[in-house]
């Protein structure tokens, strides 16, 4: 009998259970507007049999009512009624499913250009994306756009699926041109040939989502499914260094539990034992683990992403906001931000600008002291000291924070190589960083 596990949707709150497997896939959707991403995830979900009846039930009744002689799969992904309205997506949307080969965790996000901070958002997590292009439009402006930002954010494999292909007749010509003008951009952003796969696909007919399709002779390669199931996928790292923010100090003072002091968070990073040397930071203080302590009782461990209670061998003082990390590894201490960030917000990003700067689970002040160059990421090019950062723009800057912060490089370690930039004013997010990426390899990589 196959072990099972249940999972509850961040979006939605349902209730789903899976098969239970070695391996997990994050990916994420991404593409131009109307290129049929909301269709190819309720394609897949559809087709691997991971819609509840009465969902299915649902999306026929809701399909009938608009005159369509086919169900609108999209409906099983576009959870919004704005988003059903419009026929476009808008948020998020999380979506589990499962083969018998692998768990796939899908982040389904939005193609407006007006969005693209929720792509970031998504694509924050994915081992994989799957960029979506119309095979009547071929490679467009937000296409080299999303590109971009995948790239930036460290997603290590692509898939380019070629979407209605039924709409070009599965021409074997349109679709190789394509292929060839996304390989040419992938290579400049960094992409080896190997990362980048390109299929054929129809997501309303169903042509090469799970089961190869006749209709494409020409091709030779596996169906999007396929080569889900089958990409190899870089485990989350247990070799990198320990890193955890604390959420919260328990101290629960009860007869049961009269000295009990734990420290309970996140491992973003990395794996913690019990006689694990640990750092708290910014203090600096050097003690050692003696619990990893959950709600279902000790563990020998715990890597990242498990969420647990450390018990510290000496009494040191330390609140929400600060870092355990690995002694001999420690991160950086620095109130000096070098980073590449993605602007999200309606007004600009100026030099002199003052913001909060969110890292892990420490919030702290801070000044945009330099702008450095903003990214083209249609030419591929970086522009020197812009006089701004708009809507939807990449760029470098340099923050000095009011406090120092426990750091490291983006590439070393996703969680504590990232921040949020913050308004003061109202609390919204202003811009997503990412410490140490440079601009610089992709303006040197289209010359």
């Amino acid at each position: 009998m196959t072990e099972t596990t249940t999972r509850t949707a961040p979006d939605s709150g349902t209730e789903v259970t899976l098969p239970v497997h070695t391996d997990l896939l994050r990916l994420a959707t991404a593409g131009s507007v109307d290129d049929g991403k909301s269709t190819l995830v309720g394609r897949l979900l559809h087709d691997t049999k991971s819609v509840l009846a009465d969902q299915l039930d649902a999306v026929h009744r809701a399909s009938a009512d608009r005159g369509l002689a086919t169900p609108d799969l999209s409906l099983l992904v576009d959870g919004l009624r704005a988003e059903r309205e419009q026929g476009i997506t808008i948020d998020v949307a999380y979506r589990y499913f499962a083969t018998p080969k692998r768990t796939f965790v899908l982040a389904d996000t939005p193609g407006h250009v007006q969005y693209t901070r929720n792509t970031v958002t998504g694509a924050s997590t994915a081992q994989l994306a799957v960029l979506l292009v119309d095979a009547r439009n071929g490679v467009v402006e937000q296409t080299r756009r999303h590109a971009a930002v995948l790239a930036l954010l460290g997603v290590p494999q692509l898939v380019l699926a070629v979407n209605k292909i039924d709409m070009v007749d599965f021409d074997e010509a349109t679709f190789t041109r394509i292929a060839e003008e996304f390989a040419a951009h992938a290579e400049a952003l960094g992409y080896a040939d190997d990362a980048v796969v390109t299929i054929p696909v129809s997501a309303l007919l169903g042509d090469n989502v799970v089961e190869r399709s006749e209709n494409t002779p020409w091709y030779s390669g596996p169906s999007l499914l396929e080569h889900l199931e089958s990409v190899p996928v870089a485990p989350d790292p247990h070799d990198a260094p320990f890193r955890m923010p604390v959420q919260y100090v328990i101290r629960p003072r009860t007869a049961e539990h009269p000295d009990y002091r734990g420290y309970a968070g996140q491992v973003a990073a990395g794996v913690v034992r019990a006689g694990d040397d640990v750092v708290v930071l910014p203090a600096g203080v050097r003690t050692k683990v003696s619990k990893v302590d959950t709600a279902d009782g000790e563990r020998a461990e715990a890597a990242a992403g498990h969420s647990v209670t450390l018990l510290l061998d000496d009494d040191v003082d330390i609140s929400r906001g600060d870092l355990i990390a690995a002694a001999d590894t420690a991160p950086t201490l620095t109130d000096e931000l070098d980073a590449t960030v993605c602007w999200l917000a309606e007004k600009a990003l100026n030099p002199g600008q003052k913001v909060l700067v969110k890292h892990g689970a420490r919030t702290v002040q801070a000044m945009v002291t330099e702008l450095s160059a903003r990214f083209d990421e249609q030419q591929l090019t970086s522009v020197a000291a812009p006089d701004s950062l708009q809507l939807n723009e990449i760029g470098r800057v340099q923050l000095r924070t009011a406090e120092q912060l426990p750091v490291d490089d983006y590439s070393a370690s996703r969680r504590n190589g990232s921040f949020l930039v913050i308004d003061p004013a109202d609390g919204t997010t202003l811009a997503a960083g990412l410490i140490g990426v440079p601009l610089a390899p992709f303006a040197e990589a289209s010359r």
